[in-house]
């Protein structure tokens, strides 16, 4: 029996259709609760009682009234180990695609980053509110989980892209960063549960309303982080400050957020370019172009941070 086939027997469920295949393998599906989106996780990334915490999260999140997919079923440990869920089916078609240019005229994309800022915020300020339980266990994104010796999605001062020069570049950037988000964590800095991916890829748009979908990298962290994730895939566009104005500004519609943090956004910006430079490692081939195409990204990023001092 195959590891769908299985998870569908456990939820009662039939019909099942592989939607998509990266880090988990995602299917359409009819179960007894109604149409849903069951995902087997990938191994070794979350442990079942995270996962457990994630479903509670989204199911706190839903009860308050955010718009996330709600929980149906599972967690449940297959025969072969991995681990499967199902959420509600959302109709609705992503806010975009990485590497491709927004489609829409300017008016469009902005209102979009507006809905897309007031949702991110409208996710911290319920979840500031929640009470999880002791059981409650997620990782973190904080100073250890982004810059420590081992961090959540690898060491990636050590890709193979790197040559000698960048990996200075990268050592100095990664120093002055932690020294900086410990002084912003000492200072109170704004910190609590953040999606953690926060891609056009996540962000279903049903009319004008947008959806955050796919929690698996969410747990602990500075809310920063996830208005920068959302940043990063606008570099390239021809309006990317009015983007990230519009995005900030429907995040302040419905939560503060002081100019001296907003500030923060390239050193956060910086952090998950990081981030992505060690998650493609263990992905690919070391010739693969995308290894380079994230490292170039990341040392991009650290002689912009390193140039303002």
């Amino acid at each position: 029996m195959s590891e769908i086939d299985e998870a569908l027997a456990l939820f009662g469920g039939r019909a099942a259709r592989l939607v998509s295949e990266r880090e988990n393998a995602v299917y359409e599906a009819d179960l007894p609760g109604g149409r849903a989106a069951v995902r087997l996780h990938r191994p070794g990334y979350q442990t079942e009682a995270a996962i457990h915490s994630e479903l509670d999260w989204m199911r706190a999140l839903t009860s308050a009234g955010v718009a996330v997919p709600e929980p149906l079923a599972g967690p449940v440990v297959l025969s072969t180990g991995r681990v499967a869920t199902a959420v509600a089916w959302v109709a609705g078609a992503p806010l975009g695609e990485g590497g491709t240019p927004l489609g829409g005229d300017l008016a469009t994309q902005t209102a979009r980053f507006r809905a897309v800022g007031r949702a991110v915020a409208d996710l911290h300020n319920a979840s500031d509110g929640l009470r999880l339980g002791a059981g409650f266990t997620r990782h973190a994104w904080d100073a250890e989980g982004l810059l420590g010796e081992a961090p959540l999605w690898g060491r990636f001062w050590e890709s193979p892209a790197l040559n000698a020069e960048e990996r200075a570049l990268v050592d100095a950037a990664r120093d002055r960063a932690r020294g900086m988000l410990e002084a912003f964590a000492a200072r109170g800095g704004d910190y609590g549960l953040i999606h953690a991916d926060v891609l056009r890829e996540n962000v279903l748009f049903h009319g004008d309303k947008a959806m955050l979908i796919d929690f698996d990298d969410a747990g602990w962290g500075f809310r920063l982080y996830d208005l920068a994730t959302f940043m990063t895939q606008n570099e390239d566009e021809p309006d990317a400050e009015a983007l990230r104005d519009a995005a900030l500004q429907g995040y302040r519609e419905l939560r503060e957020l002081a100019p001296a943090d907003a500030a923060r956004l390239p050193l956060f910006v910086l952090l998950r370019r990081f981030a992505s430079m060690g998650w493609i490692v263990p992905r690919a081939d070391a010739r693969d172009p995308r290894v380079r195409g994230y490292a170039a990204k990341a040392v991009a990023a650290a002689r912009g941070f390193m140039a303002r001092g």
